[in-house]
């Protein structure tokens, strides 16, 4: 048996006896021994001490108008005498967050427990409840900012994620079910997982997760993920579960991301992201056949923005993208991630395959082009209305239409209910599904100006008189 086997027995042998010894104690020895052959018994607890007081219980309502294809009628709404004003009711949804300034009583969390909330109460440890102001959402990476006033707080320090390692002990602290502060432990099962999809949170722009064993369930959402030093490594989002409940699956948002997205909506109110202006396709194995290329690793570029990042780095449709910033890349999706989670600004080293032969290039992150079309190029009725065309990670996920990005007060179009961050999809019985689409019809006369519009509430038709 080797020496360090027979430390760990040895010290297993005295800890039992020590166990035997208390097994009928007197009342005044009922704990467990504070040390074993001289050692002190680990614990989590001197950790945890400096740990929850900064983790907080947040709950929120949210007003939702009820809509109802009977009583939203005129005619129905005068026969019962009922108001003209919508119906509403309100929601009510619990979470979790993280102070991590305790001089600004600034609270991480998540944009699926704050978004579009009207009122946010946020409860401390010590049973405080003090009312939450929301600072700024990202949905994109499903993380919010909300300040509470700064009395007495206690803040988590934010460790650096990208020193994780699959197989580092973790601690999640949250809220689970409502059931009052509770505490999990577990290890980083993987690092930087994506590809996920979008689920009930809404969650599925962009995705590096860290995913662990540690118990994670509804409630916990927006809570602490923290090392054995007590430093937040993650901020607690979703589980995959086929039930609902816990399975050992959860993840986490980094807290190098979180820091990121946090210093963007305290300074602009809003993420900026960039874009390398380009278009590419997975590699199938007949598209690698077809450019002649030994397997289908990496992505190819179908197109490139005009005056764009990818243009100005050298980049041309063809090219075989298949390295990104030094690691290999193997998906559209891990090239999209690193549009939306890298700072504005950010330069990017692509290694590609051209003419069969391996180059790299660089390239600088910079604000989306986006093509835009003033509406009274179309019809004088809809002077006032700007028509922009979909972003990048709208058209991956399969959107099609055109954004309605701007509508003037006192308009025609504002009159009849059209407001900016609508989407077009059709006029008429015509479907629109894209700026180019759109400008087509400049100059057709329509004696009916009938706009198919999406918004938050579904689709429905604006006439413009």
């Amino acid at each position: 048996m080797s020496r360090h086997l027979f430390r760990v027995h040895r010290w297993l042998a005295t800890l039992l006896i020590a166990l035997a010894s208390t097994a009928l104690p007197a009342p005044g020895r009922a704990a467990l021994p504070a040390a074993v052959d001289g050692q002190p018994m680990p614990s989590l607890a001197p950790m945890l001490q400096r740990v929850t007081p900064a983790v907080v219980n947040i709950s929120t309502r949210t007003r939702v108008q009820v809509r109802d294809a009977y009583f939203d009628d005129p005619m129905v709404r005068q026969f019962f005498g009922l108001p003209a004003s919508p119906r509403e009711r309100v929601e009510q949804s619990l979470g979790s967050g993280v102070i991590v300034d305790a001089a600004k009583g600034y609270v991480l969390t998540n944009n699926h427990v704050v978004g579009g909330a009207d009122d946010i109460s946020v409860t401390l440890q010590d049973g405080r409840t003090m009312k939450g102001k929301l600072i700024g959402t990202d949905p994109d990476t499903d993380v919010a900012v909300v300040q509470i006033p700064a009395v007495k707080l206690q803040a988590l320090p934010l460790a650096d994620s990208s020193q994780l390692r699959v197989g580092d002990y973790v601690v999640a602290v949250g809220d689970p079910f409502g059931l009052g502060q509770t505490v999990t432990s577990g290890i980083v099962s993987a690092l930087g997982r994506s590809g996920l999809g979008q689920d009930a949170s809404g969650m599925g722009g962009y995705q590096n997760f860290i995913q662990t064993d540690a118990s994670i369930n509804p409630g916990n959402s927006g809570g602490a993920l923290v090392n054995l030093r007590g430093e937040l490594v993650g901020i607690n989002t979703m589980i995959f579960s086929p039930s609902g409940g816990n399975v050992g699956i959860g993840f986490a948002i980094p807290s190098n991301l979180t820091s990121s997205v946090m210093s963007q909506l305290l300074a602009h109110g809003k993420v900026e992201r960039g874009s390398l202006g380009l278009q590419t396709q997975t590699i199938t194995p007949r598209i690698a056949q077809s450019l002649g290329l030994k397997d289908s690793k990496g992505v190819v570029v179908t197109s490139v923005t005009a005056d764009g990042a990818a243009e100005r780095a050298g980049l041309q449709p063809g090219d075989v993208l298949t390295a990104l910033n030094g690691e290999p890349l193997r998906s559209v999706q891990q090239l999209r991630n690193a549009e939306g989670l890298l700072p504005l600004g950010s330069s990017v080293r692509l290694g590609l395959l051209r003419d069969g032969k391996q180059r790299e290039v660089n390239a600088t992150l910079s604000p989306e082009k986006l093509a835009t079309l003033d509406g009274s190029q179309l019809d004088p009725r809809l002077a006032g209305v700007r028509f922009s065309e979909l972003s990048q990670r709208q058209r991956d996920q399969g959107i099609h239409g055109v954004a309605i990005s701007a509508v003037q007060p006192g308009s025609r179009a504002a009159r009849a209910g059209l407001e900016s961050g609508d989407m077009l999809i059709g006029i008429g019985n015509q479907r629109i599904v894209s700026l180019r689409m759109l400008r087509g019809l400049a100059g057709v006369h329509l004696r009916q100006l009938v706009l198919v519009v999406a918004d938050a509430d579904g689709s429905h038709y604006v006439l413009i008189q």
